[in-house]
């Protein structure tokens, strides 16, 4: 599974002595009950207090937890236990879970009780000189109070056990406030008559609930991706048998099994076509609309469109290892990652309701001690301070930008596994390209095969070269292979072979020993060169790889390979540059190889001759310049690099997408995704420096307004008007992130 960035301020500095991080399990699993930064906050405090959770992320848009603990001190059951202890309700995440349509519905009919129960109140508010009236408004409030209102005293009760303050805190206070003041006031126990306000309570509960069904549908368009991918899953399955063809769930399919799916139909798995031709769409992994032609021995993808063919397949990837299912689980745990901005809105949250119920009571004292008024007045002011002012927008500016962010990645094949990738690749300033596979296609063909000496046989020498790779995984140990089927040549058995690592490869063949490699492996082994100089000039200043061919100490021979760029990579590394974004080329490729490729690309810098782990030290070489790094390469050959860098980044996925290193992947293989993420790194980043800004400018304005700082001006704010405000200050922030949706189409 993936996980969240570990460089969280949440990890442990210090793991115990019997505890490896290797063992470590990890789990993400749903949370109802989060109304603020704040419970955001005590949720994860809570639960690194067990010393067996070492890594604890809670997300308050996408509702979620995350944590990476150790099995022998803790279980699953044990994590929801805090979780409950804690106030809050942990839920497992099912690919089926309707808890968001479900919860959508339960704040709506929320609402509408308040609202109808409320405006009878409000109709009735200058008729307080008639006790029937009152009656019936105590009545209402008291039921709006204690029922619609009852989640906030829970969630209150839960912040002070926890010696912690959240937004539960402070609507508790502030309709209580208002409710039990007019309640004192209407039994006559605060001496003579007294105004009573039992509209404050009850509609400042209508709006917040009001505010709570806004930001809960808002909410699931920011995580409208996510659900989208979810649909796409194929229910039915028609599983072929000794009987013929019967229908089952898609469920009970296991791999192997043999298939048969029509036009029109989702694959329910992914498989292995065994019969059958035509076109299918693959937009929901690549982001590509033009449909790809699939025949016999070629992969499908569950949840894909059969547009035209009859198709038998055998089941290769079922359940939780097919590719769909793990693009919902990165994409979950990308959107319950924090970005590193998101540690401000933390730190501030961690103080602000304290500080916001202080400023309430100064409010009060000043205006009942300096200011003279009378107490109602300067009640109302310390209500609508208390209520008005709220950590929720904070909370969510951050982790509504990374959902939507994400989700728009998602749409164009570019899966984002850590959500703070996309702050990260937002600021980058260097990015380092692998040649082979990412700048080229690395389909590498063998354009030369030229012996030493004319005595040479050129029939033998493919042999003998052939009879070295055949054992090779490396492309160009493949185009040798390929070039050798072509000439009608099988490869011979290799004895003692050895592939040496950014080299060649070293074998015995008929009692001679064979070297194959690159100038390096020439040079470790001894052997001179000199003798095809001219040609090793001639074939790489042509932009060709080489690989050097000696038997017994001595150069026999010379092949030539050919790579092209890609498509889209000239023009991809022209707009890295015009972002101003610096590009390395890395390549294990010969000098003069490296000298071609680079400028036909239009590379800034290059580095050849690099071996494996070379990259890696590559990439520290520019983060000890202070240069946000990022890395583009394979997935697999160059794992260390992407790990190793600021942001690495995958191209050309593959089916197993989980198993790729680096925080985003790029499903097709396409450089120009890589200037995309970029862009939509910069979009979120940009949207969440909106949201922050918004959401403390409207706490700037919004308290000194409700304490009535301007009330000279005929600028005041009733309690209940002040709710309506909070609970609109986070819908505004989530309704600001989803227009992130419109950078795809600048895409």
């Amino acid at each position: 599974m993936t996980k969240p960035s570990s460089d969280t301020p949440l990890d442990r500095e210090e793991e115990s002595a019997t505890f490896s991080a290797a063992s470590a399990a990890e789990f993400t699993f749903g949370v109802r009950g989060l109304h603020c930064a704040s419970c955001v906050s005590t949720l994860e405090k809570k639960l690194l207090e067990n010393r067996a959770i070492l890594t604890a992320v809670v997300n308050l848009a996408a509702e979620t937890g995350f944590v990476r603990y150790d099995p022998s001190g803790i279980d699953r059951s044990g994590i929801f236990s805090i979780v409950h202890a804690a106030g809050y309700t942990p839920v497992e995440l099912k690919p089926d879970d309707t808890s968001k349509e479900d919860e959508l519905l339960s704040q709506r009919n929320w609402f509408l009780f308040s609202l109808l129960l409320s405006l009878p109140i409000m109709f009735t508010m200058g008729m307080h000189d008639n006790a029937h009236i009152l009656r019936m408004n105590l009545v209402l409030a008291s039921i709006v109070q204690f029922t619609a209102g009852i989640a906030f005293y829970r969630g209150a009760w839960h912040a002070v056990k926890n010696l912690n303050a959240n937004m539960d805190l402070l609507v508790a206070l502030g309709t209580s406030a208002a409710y039990f003041y007019s309640l004192l006031a209407f039994t006559g126990l605060l001496g003579a008559p007294h105004d009573v306000f039992f509209e404050t309570s009850a509609m400042l509960i209508t709006f917040i609930r009001l505010g709570k069904y806004l930001e809960t549908r808002a909410r699931g368009k920011a995580g409208d991706a996510l659900r989208k991918l979810l649909r796409l899953q194929a229910d039915k399955a028609r599983l072929v048998t000794g009987d013929g063809e019967t229908e089952v769930p898609a469920s009970i399919v296991r791999e192997g099994d043999i298939l048969v799916v029509r036009p029109g139909e989702a694959f329910p798995v992914d498989g292995e076509v065994l019969d059958g031709c035509g076109a299918v769409n693959e937009s929901m992994v690549t982001g590509e609309s033009i449909p790809v032609q699939k025949n016999s021995g070629d992969s499908v993808t569950g949840a894909t469109i059969n547009l035209n063919g009859l198709f038998t397949i055998r089941a290769t990837r079922v359940g939780e290892a097919s590719m769909l299912a793990q693009i919902v689980r990165m994409v979950r745990d990308a959107q319950g990652d924090k970005a590193p901005i998101q540690r401000f809105a933390d730190m501030v949250s961690a103080f602000f309701v304290p500080a916001v119920i202080l400023v309430a009571l100064a409010v009060f004292y000043f205006w009942l001690f300096h200011l003279r008024s009378d107490f109602l007045t300067a009640f109302r002011f310390a209500i609508a301070v208390v209520v008005i002012a709220c950590p929720c927008a904070m909370g969510l500016a951050t982790p509504t930008a990374i959902m939507v962010g994400s989700g728009v990645a998602l749409g164009r094949g570019i899966l984002v596994k850590k959500g703070s990738a996309l702050e990260i690749i937002s600021r980058m300033n260097v990015v380092l390209l692998d040649k082979t596979g990412t700048l080229t296609t690395g389909s590498m063909s063998m354009t030369d095969l030229l012996p030493a000496v004319e005595k040479i046989d050129s029939g033998k020498l493919l042999k003998c070269l052939a009879t070295a790779e055949a054992n090779s995984n490396h492309p160009l140990a493949k185009s040798v292979v390929e070039a050798a089927a072509a000439a009608g040549i099988t490869p011979g058995d290799a004895m003692e072979f050895e592939e040496r690592g950014g080299l060649g490869v070293t074998c015995r063949y008929e009692g001679v020993r064979l070297a194959i490699g690159n100038a390096k492996l020439m040079e470790e082994e001894g052997i001179s060169t000199k003798i095809m100089s001219d040609k090793v000039s001639e074939l790489a200043d042509s932009g060709k790889s080489l690989l050097f061919i000696a038997a017994d100490s001595k150069l026999v021979g010379l092949a030539a390979f050919s790579d092209t760029l890609k498509p889209g990579s000239i023009e991809a590394v022209k707009k890295l540059k015009a972002l101003g974004i610096k590009t390395c080329m890395i390549t294990g490729d010969h000098h003069q190889v490296a000298i071609g490729i680079a400028k036909k690309a239009g590379i800034d810098i290059f580095e050849a001759e690099v071996l494996p782990d070379r990259k890696q030290e590559v990439v520290k070489e520019y983060q000890k310049r202070g240069l946000v790094t990022g890395m583009v390469g394979d997935g697999i050959n160059d794992a260390p690099a992407l790990a190793q860098a600021d942001v690495g980044i995958a191209i050309g996925g593959g089916a197993d997408v989980a198993k790729e290193t680096g925080d985003i992947i790029l499903v097709r293989d396409d450089l120009l995704d890589v200037v995309r993420a970029i862009s939509i790194g910069r979009a979120t980043l940009s949207k969440i420096r909106q949201n922050l800004f918004w959401a403390l400018l409207y706490n700037i304005l919004g308290i000194p307004v409700a304490a009535g700082l301007f009330s000279g001006y005929g600028i005041t704010l009733k309690p209940e008007y002040a709710g309506l405000a909070m609970a609109l200050s986070s819908v505004s922030v989530v309704l600001n992130s989803i227009l992130l949706k419109h950078v795809e189409r600048e895409l």
